[in-house]
């Protein structure tokens, strides 16, 4: 039989760290295939085969898998075969999550059923080159927040001897050397001064990896035309640049609309009917928690420029915000006029024009 007279067979695959079972159902509703197996070399390949030998039967091969951190490696590995893979955005598609009986056999069946009917929701998988950015931004991330860790820990420790400490004196090696003065000075024990000593060490590494992640982030993005252009704008950086071009590589999916842009970034307020009442709650935060963080680091960074910024109409807006709303909804506001300009800018690929930002003034 020619693979026109047996048509499709959907595959749902429910994969996790160390195995991976199936379903296969062809377009009857008949389970032809249902089956387990371990997720190396030899269980791709032994799983290989036997969609090969349903190929060879006249079908035509279709996968459904949920998003999951080796979601990327199966579906290269099944796309290099010939087949096609639809990964499943699993915040859309709540069949298995909100399943009475939630077994792995069952979850692939149910990916096999919704994808025979066309009716999988698919989530997105950026290209190579931005994941492996957004995983060099995560662990600057991972050493930042460790770092803070440390620091607040220290000024515990320091508080707990009746000395109060400032950020400011974590800033160099010198600084923190007044640290282990102070406590020489207040004649505390050796071991109290040892503690200290290898807890500044802890954070003397952490800031040496810091650094080191960031000169990777640097040549990594070297060359990235969006990350050149995003640095135009003030207030700006090397690392939120690199964060909002991790995660807007394809900016042409929007397919030119902001409001998409904003649902994926999560900046849009949520919205609730009744009968004919609609009440806008909080943002949603959907999305990429880092890029929305870098939006707000941006718009921060805008309203600490007051030289270059306090006649622009976004900061005014703020400010009258603030005023109203207060801090923390005049920052979101101000986040997603910030995400509106830069839509703008990496659509058009033009840079930043701060002649834009000034209104002009009715006589």
């Amino acid at each position: 039989m020619s693979k026109t007279e047996q048509g499709r067979l959907c595959v749902g695959v429910d994969l996790h760290k160390t195995q991976f079972t199936v379903c296969a159902v062809n377009e009857d509703g008949e389970i032809l295939l249902e089956s387990m197996y371990v997720t190396s070399l030899d269980g791709y390949e032994e799983f290989l085969k036997e969609m090969h030998a349903q190929e060879e039967n006249g079908y035509s091969i279709e996968l459904a898998v949920e998003t999951t951190g080796n979601a990327r490696f199966f579906k290269n590995r099944m796309e290099a075969e010939g087949f096609i893979v639809k990964v499943v955005n699993t915040n859309r598609f709540k069949v298995i999550t909100l399943s009475t009986k939630k077994t792995d056999a069952n979850d692939a069946a149910t990916l096999a059923y919704y994808l025979m009917k066309d009716m999988l929701p698919e989530a997105h998988l950026c290209d190579q080159t931005s994941e492996e950015l957004r995983r060099m931004l995560k662990t600057r991330s991972i050493l930042v927040q460790s770092t803070v860790k440390i620091k607040n820990q220290i000024h515990g420790m320091m508080l707990g001897y009746g000395i109060e400490t400032k950020a400011a004196q974590f800033q160099s090696r010198k600084k923190r050397q007044e640290l282990m003065n102070d406590l020489a000075d207040h004649e505390y024990s050796a071991y109290t001064a040892s503690s200290l000593e290898v807890t500044l060490n802890i954070l003397d590494d952490l800031e040496s990896q810091i650094k080191k992640v960031e000169k990777q982030i640097e040549e990594m993005v070297k060359e990235n035309r969006q990350v050149e252009l995003l640095k135009t704008i003030p207030g700006i950086g090397t690392i939120n640049a690199a964060t909002i071009a991790a995660y807007t590589s394809d900016i042409d999916r929007f397919d030119g609309d902001f409001k998409r842009f904003a649902a994926y970034i999560g900046v849009v307020p949520g919205v609730h009917n009744s009968n004919e009442a609609v009440h806008l709650g909080r943002i949603t935060k959907h999305g990429p928690q880092e890029l929305r963080t870098a939006f707000v680091q941006v718009a921060l960074g805008m309203i600490r420029l007051t030289k270059v910024t306090t006649d622009w109409y976004l900061i005014k807006d703020y400010r009258q915000k603030k005023e109203n709303k207060g801090s923390g909804r005049a920052i979101i506001a101000l986040s997603r006029k910030v995400a509106r300009v830069v839509f703008a800018m990496l659509m058009s690929g033009e840079e930043f024009k701060p002649g834009l930002m000034i209104r002009e003034t009715k006589i």
